[in-house]
């Protein structure tokens, strides 16, 4: 009877366009197949039929692609696809009921005072001030290597960058993993380690028990969460110590523009409810998304640039022509004064970073288009899953059941022909470009930063430190792929490179 009822099951899902399921086990057996190679599996099943239903043991996913259907979820229909409590539950050791974790009134308030913050004009400064500062320090380090001929790993460079960049911009604190000489940094280890396990969690049907009996990944992730929670309370402490002490001076003076210091001060309102435990959360949520999110993005646009020679031009000619409009506009040309005061490579580097402001920035169009196609091809989250609150029917006649989720995939969406056209698995930066000038398009089709109600509020803030660090390192540097690299995504919630980005820099023979 078993094998008559298998055979059945088997017979009738022939037709069907997605992934081979099976009893009990839906398609979990193809998806952990696949599992390291997951993004581009979708690619295959979505550029078939632009929704695709994969069953699993205690869920059914439905991915979607269409842009359609992806307004309907993230817009029309909004309140019927929260993060859900499956979502919640996979993510919780990590994110804890942070912004990114949370519906409803918990997610509104949290939105609403991180909304404030990112609008203030001050945070804006303060931001390009240390996004400035930053990619100096990161300039800095290529010199040495460029002087040494030393291969670097140009993704865990930014990640450090970023890293000192979110605890200084959103938090107030310097924590200074960029330093010259590197230093080991165990919560970057134990947040990269935390991440791959909880995204492993959506596929691994046993996660709950490993987590039971503390064993396996499960047991690791437990040792990385301590890691992580250590460092992160130290944070918040340090914080707010730093707080009472300005306030004990000064009572008139004001609390930091810093994101953290916002919720601290909300934090002492009692109808707040805000613990400790929910300023860790704020910190953790912020951190992956201004560190590993903007840190990976770099890291995909700067092998974008060093494999297309004409973008690398292109982008170079760009910001050339930024400085020397700039030099027109002071009279003396850089290089003249470059000879009569013989500054150093640092200093040459800094002068050019000084006519890098907010604005300066907004004018380079080709820069942002690079960022832009780069964030279609490699978006920082490849897969975004929602909860199903009640069944209900997408626009292309997909019927989905209340319980199950439901995954936009921002990573076969920029793939997709029927989005894109025939040139869609091009790195085409021209295709966002109109006579020169950036051309924005519907979010629903360009996901990269979500779209509806909870679409990116750190978009501008993650446009202006992308752009600062391109900018600086692209002026003054060629990059070269160490021979034999592979470049390759990790599964995990962020697209990073799973063994890094092995390069060389030289410096560019007219600095």
């Amino acid at each position: 009877m078993l094998a008559s009822w298998i055979f059945i099951h088997r017979l009738k899902q022939r037709n069907t366009k997605g992934p081979k399921t099976w009893p009990f086990l839906g398609a979990s057996i193809e998806q952990l197949t696949n599992y390291d190679r997951m993004h581009d599996w979708l690619v295959e099943y979505l550029a078939k039929s632009r929704t695709v239903v994969v069953p699993m043991p205690f869920t059914t996913y439905t991915y979607i692609a269409d842009p359609a259907n992806v307004e309907h979820v993230l817009k029309t229909n909004f309140s019927n696809y929260p993060k859900g409590e499956v979502y919640h539950s996979y993510m919780e050791v990590l994110l804890g009921d942070g912004i990114f974790n949370v519906d409803g009134e918990l997610w509104r308030k949290q939105r609403k005072t991180a909304s404030f913050e990112f609008a203030s004009k001050n945070l804006r400064d303060f931001s390009t001030v240390v996004f400035r500062e930053y990619s100096l320090k990161l300039c800095a380090i290529l010199s040495q290597a460029a002087h040494n001929n030393q291969k670097v790993d140009m993704q865990e460079l930014l990640m450090r960058m970023t890293l000192d960049s979110i605890c200084k911009v959103g938090f107030g604190v310097e924590i200074g993993t960029l330093a010259p000489d590197l230093p080991d940094n165990q919560f970057a280890k134990a947040f990269d380690t935390a991440n791959m396990i909880v995204t492993l969690r959506f596929i691994d049907p046993l996660w709950r028990v490993k987590k039971f009996f503390n064993i396996g990944s499960e047991a690791v992730l437990d040792q990385s969460i301590k890691t992580i929670d250590d460092f992160t309370y130290s944070v918040i402490r340090k914080r707010k110590a730093e707080i009472d002490e300005a306030m004990g001076n000064n009572k008139d003076e004001k609390i930091k523009h810093d994101i953290l210091s916002r919720f601290i001060e909300l934090s002492k309102d009692p109808e707040s409810n805000m613990t400790d435990k929910s300023l860790r959360d704020v910190v953790l949520n912020f951190v992956i998304a201004g560190r590993d999110t903007t840190a990976t993005t770099l890291a995909w646009a700067i092998y974008m640039i060093m494999t297309h020679d004409c973008v690398a031009e292109k982008l170079y000619l760009e910001l050339k022509k930024l400085e020397e409009d700039r030099a027109k506009e002071e009279v003396v040309t850089l290089n003249k004064y470059h000879r009569e005061h013989q500054e150093s490579f640092n200093q040459r580097a800094a002068q050019f970073a000084g006519l890098l402001n907010y604005d300066s920035l907004g004018k380079l169009y080709y820069l942002h288009a690079v960022i832009t196609e780069t964030l279609r091809l490699y978006p920082a989250v490849p897969q975004d899953p929602k909860g199903i609150s009640e069944d209900d029917v997408l626009p292309d006649g997909t019927k989905i059941k209340a319980g199950g989720m439901v995954t936009y995939v921002p990573y076969s969406m920029g793939r997709m022909e029927y989005n894109w056209g025939a040139d869609a698995a091009s790195f085409k930066p021209e295709r966002w470009l109109k006579d020169g000038i950036f051309q924005n398009i519907s979010p629903f089709k360009f996901t990269a930063f979500q779209a509806g109600p909870r679409i990116c509020l750190g978009k501008d803030s993650a446009y202006l430190q992308m752009k600062m660090a391109l900018a600086i390192l692209c002026r003054f540097y060629e990059f070269k792929l160490v021979p034999g690299h592979t470049v390759k995504y990790r599964m995990m919630t962020i697209l990073s490179m799973a063994d890094g980005l092995k390069l060389t820099a030289s410096v560019r023979p007219d600095v």
